[in-house]
C-alpha cells in the first residue's frame, strides 16, 4: 500500500474510532443548553455572548469555542463572519438543532438525545464482543445485572429516563402520522399497544375524535397516569391479551423482540380484531432495513440495529422479507408498506 493510501487509511480509522466523542459533544450541548441559549436569544451568537448565556466559568471559555468548532463540523450549528467584523463569528441554529430545542407546545426530541447517550445504554455497548463470543447473556445484561425492562421496573429513575425518551419521540412522529390519515379511516377503536404516556394516542384521538383510543402498556407505565376521557389506559401484558378492537397499533414495539417474541404478539393482535373486511388490521411503525434509498437514512437504521443488539434480547431491524415471514407465521394474510416516515415505515398488516 502506498504511504498516502496508509495515511488516509489510517485517518479514516481515527474517524471511526473517535466518532463517539461527536455524540458526546451533542449531548454536552444539549445539557449546557446552547440550542436553547441561540434560540432564546433569537439571533446568532457570538462565543462571547453564548459564555455569558450560559453563566459557565470564565476560564471554560476556550473549551467552549472547541466544543462549538466541532458542533458546527457535524453541522448541529451553522458560523459565518459576523457582519462588519474581521475575525468574530457568530453561531446559529440547524435544522438538526431545532429539533432539540425546548419550547411550550413544541415537540423537542432532547430528552431522546439524553437518554440514548445515557451511559446505561453506552455501557452495555462496551460488552458486544463480549456477547458475541458466547450464547448465554446479553449485552444490557452483562452491563447491569438485569434486561432493559427488568430496570425499568425496578429504577423508577431510569423508567422516567427511558419514558421521556419514548414520550418525546411519539410527541415529534405524530404529526407525520397523522398526515397519512388514510390509514385510520373507517376505524371506530384502536389499541395503542406498548404506548407509553399515550402522546401518539392523544393525537390520534384529537384528529379523528370518532375513534376510541386506548393504551395498553404494563402497571408501572401507565398505573398513574390519568383518565382524561380523551385516551383510556389499561394495564395488561400484550404477550397474553389485548382487547377486542377494530385496530392495533405498535409503534416501535416489535424491533425490541425476537422472531418468535414478535410473533407471539402479533397473534394476540389477530386474536383482537376482526377479519378483513370488517376492518380489521394491525398499524405498525418501525424500520423496514432497505425501504429507503438515502444514505443518511441506511446508516441510521444500521446504527439503530446495532443499538438494539445492546439494549434488547433479540431486538433487531428488519427487511421486508423478514417482515413479511414473520406475519404469515402469526396468520395474517398480506401487508403494506408506506415509506414516508423517514428512517421509520408505516406497515399496514391484514387478517
Amino acid at each position: 500500500m502506498e504511504s498516502p493510501d496508509m495515511l488516509n487509511a489510517e485517518a479514516t480509522l481515527w474517524s471511526q474510532i473517535f466518532s463517539f466523542l461527536k455524540s458526546m459533544t451533542l449531548k454536552c450541548a444539549i445539557e449546557i443548553g446552547i440550542p436553547n441559549a441561540i434560540h432564546n436569544h433569537g439571533q446568532p451568537m457570538t462565543l462571547y455572548e453564548l459564555h455569558d448565556a450560559l453563566s459557565l466559568p470564565i476560564n471554560n471559555k476556550p473549551n467552549l469555542r472547541r466544543i462549538l468548532r466541532m458542533l458546527t463540523h457535524v453541522g448541529f450549528l451553522s458560523v459565518r463572519q459576523n457582519t462588519g467584523t474581521d475575525t468574530e463569528l457568530v453561531y446559529d441554529l440547524t435544522p438538526i438543532s431545532r429539533l432539540v430545542i425546548n419550547k411550550p407546545n413544541s415537540s423537542s426530541l432532547s430528552s431522546f438525545v439524553l437518554a440514548m447517550l445515557d451511559f446505561t445504554f453506552v455501557k452495555s455497548s462496551l460488552h458486544l464482543g463480549d456477547r458475541l463470543k458466547q450464547d448465554k447473556l446479553e449485552t444490557f445484561e452483562m452491563a447491569h445485572g438485569c434486561t432493559l425492562w427488568e430496570l425499568t421496573g425496578q429504577s423508577p429513575e431510569f423508567n422516567t429516563l427511558f419514558s421521556n425518551a419514548m414520550a418525546s419521540d411519539s410527541s415529534f412522529l405524530s404529526d407525520f402520522i397523522i398526515k397519512h390519515g388514510n390509514v385510520f379511516q373507517g376505524i371506530s377503536s384502536l389499541v395503542d399497544v406498548g404506548g407509553g404516556s399515550g402522546s401518539v394516542s392523544m393525537a390520534i384521538a384529537k384528529a379523528f375524535p370518532d375513534i376510541q383510543c386506548t393504551v395498553l402498556d404494563l402497571p408501572h407505565v401507565v398505573s398513574h397516569l390519568p383518565d382524561d376521557g380523551l385516551v383510556k389506559f389499561v394495564s395488561g401484558d400484550m404477550f397474553c391479551y389485548i382487547p377486542p378492537v377494530d385496530a392495533i397499533f405498535l409503534k416501535w414495539i416489535l424491533h425490541d423482540w425476537a422472531d418468535e417474541d414478535c410473533i407471539k404478539i402479533l397473534q394476540r393482535c389477530k386474536e383482537a380484531i376482526p377479519p378483513r373486511d370488517a376492518g380489521g388490521k394491525v398499524i405498525i411503525v418501525d424500520a423496514v432495513v432497505g425501504s429507503v434509498s438515502s444514505t443518511t437514512y441506511r446508516e441510521s437504521q444500521l446504527l439503530f440495529d446495532m443499538m438494539m443488539m445492546t439494549v434488547c434480547p433479540g431486538g433487531k431491524e428488519r427487511d421486508e422479507d423478514e417482515w413479511w415471514n414473520m406475519f404469515k407465521e402469526a396468520g395474517f394474510s398480506s401487508y403494506r408498506i408506506i415509506a414516508n416516515l423517514g428512517v421509520r415505515s408505516i406497515i399496514e398488516v391484514y387478517p
